[in-house]
């Protein structure tokens, strides 16, 4: 027996499958991800290394090119490219398509482990976004109070709070602050009042660096007690480090107070965020190679519904920009269009048909077969963006023709004498 004649002779069992293939069906569909386009991107990996006041080409010799021949061996990898500017170092790895990012991870990190960089370079950082792509999100804090003692605090409180938390939500790679003033213990060298008493600025330096210290002293063993010993040498204000020995001649101490200024400023400003004519702090977030867009957004969106509980009465964290909103509009409106097409098919077979119960008929097809389709779209982690439902609403004129093909095939079978059921059967 034929796979038609079953299906015409048994219509119960094929109305309980075709109900539960829409059922699970639609919960695919709610499971779905949604995205502008397929994912086109290939999970990256980058290198940050960073040597304050290093020329690009110091920085490309030292660090840049050791880096890449050491992890440019790694398995998996499909290009390296790297970006050396003043002061930083950029390595930027192009996996293939499936690569299991945790254990590519760990392989670079146990390459860097390796590689002999100079004693003034920061240790590589491993972020897994690539700079050059825009932020998904821009958050704007801001204060009424745009005092400069004020911007410090906040952002500060940018620093070790929100961005904190926000880097824990599953798929932001990285948050990276703009605007307001850091702050910056600054010490005023007096070079008059230091030559004089024979002292450099990098003696200072050096003197600074060695009392400046938070280090491991070994263990002490009592009976079958050990205990963890620490030398705890940081200065905690500024008094303590004005009252620094610098150097001892003739019996007078010459102290750091004598011969520089210690005062609690800011780091020299590179750029400046308004919002509503207000400073602010400028929140960039960055989301992983292969985490998708929408999903991100959604759960830094709950985290910022959380955390506006905890907010000081004078913040406001506002969101300046949200790519997840322009990706759901583009979506929603392919989608409203594949509805409309499929509503004005129906309409223009009911006016050439003129017999309600055959429009009924294939009309039918289009919203089974669309629906079934999201089973296959979810069992394939293949997302809601404008390519895969234009492909659907394309397919809606197929089905439609189909349609039509069959039914006018039954209806000749019918006119030569065949019962229904035959009609049915030969005709398909």
């Amino acid at each position: 027996m034929s796979i038609v004649s079953t299906v015409v002779n048994r219509p119960v069992t094929v109305a309980m499958f075709i109900l539960a293939v829409m059922m699970f069906g639609m919960v695919g569909f709610s499971r779905l991800s949604v995205s502008l386009l397929p994912d086109l991107s290939y999970p990256t990996l980058t290198i940050r290394t960073e040597n304050m006041g290093a020329a690009p080409a110091e920085i490309e010799q030292l660090i840049t090119k050791p880096i890449e021949e050491s992890v440019g061996v790694v398995k998996g990898i499909r290009k390296v490219h790297s970006i050396s500017k003043p002061g930083q170092s950029d390595v930027i790895i192009e996996f293939e398509w499936g690569t299991a990012m945790n254990f590519a991870t760990q392989n670079v990190r146990e390459k860097l482990d390796i590689i002999a960089l100079p004693r003034d370079v920061n240790k590589p950082v491993i972020l897994r976004f690539n700079p050059a792509l825009d932020p998904i999100i821009r958050l704007g804090l801001s204060s009424t109070d745009n005092q400069p003692q004020a911007l410090k605090q906040i952002r500060t409180f940018a620093e070790q709070e929100i961005k904190r938390q926000l880097e824990t939500v599953a798929g932001v790679a990285a948050v990276q602050l703009g605007g307001g003033l850091q702050q910056e213990i600054q010490v005023i060298f007096d070079q008059d009042k230091a030559a004089q008493r024979g002292i450099s600025a990098q003696s200072i330096v050096n003197r600074i660096q060695s009392e400046n210290i938070n280090m491991s002293a070994g263990r002490v063993y009592d009976g079958q007690q050990e205990y963890l010993v620490r030398t705890l040498n940081q200065f905690s204000t500024l008094a303590q480090l004005g009252n620094m020995i610098v150097k001892q001649i003739d019996g007078q101490t010459i102290y750091l107070k004598d011969i520089a200024q210690v005062i609690d400023g800011e780091k020299e400003r590179t750029d400046i965020t308004r919002i509503n004519n207000n400073e602010a702090i400028e929140l960039a977030i960055y989301k992983e190679g292969d985490a998708n867009t929408v999903s991100v957004a959604e759960a830094v969106n709950k985290k910022l519904t959380a955390m506006a509980k905890i907010l000081p009465e004078k913040l406001t964290l506002d969101v300046i920009h949200d790519q997840s909103e322009f990706i759901i509009s583009a979506v929603d409106e392919v989608k409203t269009a594949a509805m409309i097409g499929g509503v004005l098919a129906m309409l223009v077979l009911y006016l050439f048909l003129g017999n309600f119960f055959n429009t009924i008929i294939i009309s039918l097809a289009i919203p089974v077969s669309v629906i079934a389709t999201f089973n296959f779209m979810f069992a394939y982690d293949i997302s809601l963006n404008v390519m895969s439902l234009g492909g659907i609403a394309l397919a809606v004129g197929l089905l439609v023709d189909n349609a039509i093909v069959v039914l006018e095939n039954i209806a000749r079978y019918k006119e030569k004498g065949s019962s229904i059921v035959n009609a049915a059967i030969k005709g398909t």
